[in-house]
C-alpha cells in the first residue's frame, strides 16, 4: 500500500491531473516542486512525517538519490527537518510565513498618504525639486555626457578588473583611493589654486553627501546656517532634513546698507556660498565679500562652505581663484565634483578639508557612508594623471563657449537684451533668461516642458518664494543644430503669459 505522500506525487507530476513538467527538469527537481506545493497547501500538514526516502523512491518508482535530492532542497530551505533516528518531518512553520504580515493589525494606505512621515519629510515631498534626470535643450547643469573620454577610461578600467589588487574589491577607509588624493590635489593647485596636500582630500559621492557629512559633523540642532538667496536647491533640501536656523544671504543686495548679510542675528556655524560662478544667477562674488565672509567665520569660530561645482568652464578672463586659496589656513571646508566635468553618474565628489577637520572627517564619513568605488577612483586618477582630463576640460570648454555664445546671441535677437543678465559671468553650463516679476516662470516651464522644452524656474530658487522671475536654461547638453529650434518653442510658450515683440515674427 502506498504512503499518502507517494499517491500525492503520483498525483501531482501526472499530465491528466497535475501540471505537467517542461520535458528538460531534472527528476529531482519535479520531485521537489511537488513536495513543497503539498506543503504550502496543507496536503501534507505541518509536523507530518515524510516516507524514509527508499521507500518513497520505490513507491513512485525512481532512484534513491533523486528522492535524497529532493529532501535535501527542502531541508536547507526550511521547508522540512530531520530528526536523528526518527526521519524527516513537514517544518511547523514555512519560509514564507515569515514574509507575510498581519495586515489587519498594520494595514496602511500608501497611495491616500495614511503612511506617517516626519514633518521634515513631508516638508520635503511638497516641495521635492529633485525629478528623473533628462538630457537635452534646456536641462541646466547637465554636461554634454557623450564627449567625455570614454575610451581611454574604459581601456584603464580593462586593465584594473584584469587582475585587481583585493583592496580595490573591498570596503575602503580612508576617505578615499590614495591615487585620486594626489591627483586631485594637484589638479586644483594648478587650475584653481587650491592650498591643500593629499591628505587633506576626502572623496565623496558628490557634492549633496558632503554637504550631509558637514552638517553632521559641525552643527548641532537650532545652529544658524547662512546660505544664497537664490541659491542651489540641493544645499535647501539637505538643510531642511536638519534643525538648523537657516538665514538667507541675498545676493542682490550685496550693495544695499547691509550688504545682503542677515546682520544683528546669531552668528553662523556654517556660511554655504558659491563665490567663483554664483548658483543660479552666475555673478561672480567680489574680492571684499570674499573676504568679510572669512573675517564673519573666524569670528563666529564657524566656517565656510565653498561650492565650486563648475569653476572649471570659464569662457573669457582670467580663471577665478578659490575663496580657499585667498589665505593660509582660511576656515574654507572646499567642495567640487566631477558630475559637471565628466558626467553625474560617475557620483565622485571631494572636500578639500582644513588640516584640523580632514581626521575626524574621513573616520565619521567611513562610518556613516561605507565606502566604496575604489576601483572607479583608481582609473579616475590614471584618467588625470595622464591628461586626458585637462585636455578633456580644454575640449569642453571651447564646445561650451560656442553654444553659450550661439545662445546669447539668438536671445538677444528674438528677445533683445532685456532678457539677459548684465551681471551673470561668461561662464558654468547655464544662464538665466529674466522674465518680468509679474509673470509665472512656473507655469512656463511647466508649459515648455509639456512641448518638450526642460528648463527650471528661478523663483524656485529662492528659500521663501517671492525673488525674481526667470528661467535656467542650460546649453552644455544641447546639441548646436538643436538650439535655435528648442529656443523658438520656449518663446511660443512665452508668449502664452508675456507680451513682447519678437523681431522674427510668428512662429
Amino acid at each position: 500500500m502506498k504512503s499518502i505522500c507517494a499517491d500525492l506525487v503520483l498525483q501531482r507530476m501526472s499530465p491528466e491531473n497535475g501540471t505537467p513538467r517542461e520535458a528538460g527538469t531534472a527528476l529531482n527537481r519535479q520531485l521537489y516542486d511537488c513536495l513543497r506545493g503539498a506543503i504550502l497547501d496543507a496536503s501534507l500538514p505541518p509536523s507530518s512525517p515524510l516516507p524514509a526516502s527508499r521507500d518513497l523512491a520505490r513507491e513512485i518508482g525512481v532512484s534513491r538519490n533523486t528522492v535524497l535530492h529532493a529532501y535535501e532542497q527542502l531541508r536547507a530551505e526550511g521547508y522540512v527537518h530531520s530528526r536523528v533516528g526518527s526521519g524527516t518531518f513537514v517544518a511547523a512553520t514555512t519560509p514564507e510565513s515569515f514574509l507575510s504580515v498581519d495586515r489587519t493589525a498594520a494595514e496602511v494606505d500608501v497611495a491616500n498618504g495614511d503612511v506617517r512621515l516626519s514633518r521634515r519629510a513631508q516638508a520635503l515631498l511638497a516641495n521635492a525639486s529633485a525629478a528623473p534626470l533628462q538630457w537635452g535643450a534646456f536641462m541646466p547643469g547637465v554636461p554634454d555626457v557623450t564627449q567625455f573620454p570614454h575610451r581611454q577610461f574604459s581601456r584603464i578600467l580593462t586593465r584594473l578588473w584584469r587582475n585587481p589588487a583585493p583592496e580595490l574589491l573591498t570596503y575602503s577607509h580612508g576617505g578615499g583611493h590614495p591615487a585620486l588624493h594626489a591627483a586631485i590635489a594637484e589638479h586644483l593647485r594648478v587650475a584653481r589654486s587650491v592650498r591643500c596636500a593629499p591628505d587633506q582630500i576626502l572623496v565623496t559621492e558628490g557634492v549633496h553627501q558632503a554637504v550631509d557629512l558637514t552638517l553632521r559633523m559641525l552643527v548641532d540642532p537650532r545652529d544658524t546656517v547662512w546660505v544664497e538667496e537664490p541659491g542651489y536647491w540641493g544645499f535647501h533640501k539637505v538643510l531642511q532634513m536638519g534643525s538648523t536656523v537657516v538665514r538667507p544671504m541675498r545676493v542682490e543686495a550685496v550693495d544695499s546698507v547691509d550688504g545682503g548679510l542677515p546682520r544683528g542675528r546669531t552668528p553662523p556655524r556654517l556660511i554655504f556660498t558659491t563665490p567663483s560662478h554664483q548658483y543660479p544667477l552666475g555673478s561672480v562674488m567680489s574680492l571684499a565679500r570674499r573676504r568679510e565672509l572669512l573675517d564673519i567665520a573666524r569670528a563666529s569660530e564657524g566656517w565656510v562652505v565653498e561650492d565650486d561645482y563648475d569653476s572649471e568652464f570659464r569662457f573669457a578672463g582670467k580663471p577665478i581663484p578659490s575663496m580657499q586659496g585667498l589665505e593660509a589656513d582660511a576656515p574654507v571646508i572646499y567642495i567640487g565634483t566631477f558630475s559637471k566635468t565628466l558626467f553625474p553618474g560617475l557620483r565622485v565628489g571631494y572636500m578639500v578639508l582644513p588640516r584640523a577637520l580632514a581626521a575626524p572627517f574621513r573616520t565619521a564619513h567611513a562610518d556613516l557612508y561605507r565606502e566604496g568605488h575604489a576601483i572607479t577612483q583608481a582609473a579616475l586618477a590614471e584618467l588625470i594623471e595622464q591628461g586626458h582630463y585637462a585636455a578633456h576640460i580644454r575640449r569642453m570648454r571651447v564646445l561650451y563657449a560656442r553654444r553659450r555664445a550661439l545662445l546669447v546671441a539668438l536671445i538677444v535677437q528674438h528677445l533683445g537684451t532685456d532678457f539677459l543678465d548684465a551681471q551673470s559671468s561668461n561662464a558654468g553650463l547655464h544662464l538665466v533668461l529674466r522674465l518680468p516679476d509679474d509673470c509665472d516662470d512656473v507655469a512656463i516651464a511647466e508649459a515648455a516642458q509639456a512641448r518638450g522644452v526642460l528648463t527650471r524656474p528661478l523663483s524656485r530658487y529662492y528659500l521663501r518664494g517671492g525673488g525674481r522671475r526667470g528661467l535656467l536654461l542650460g546649453y552644455a547638453c544641447v546639441e548646436e543644430a538643436d538650439i535655435e529650434p528648442a529656443l523658438r518653442v520656449l518663446i511660443g510658450c512665452l508668449k502664452e503669459f508675456i507680451k513682447f515683440n519678437d523681431p522674427i515674427g510668428p512662429i
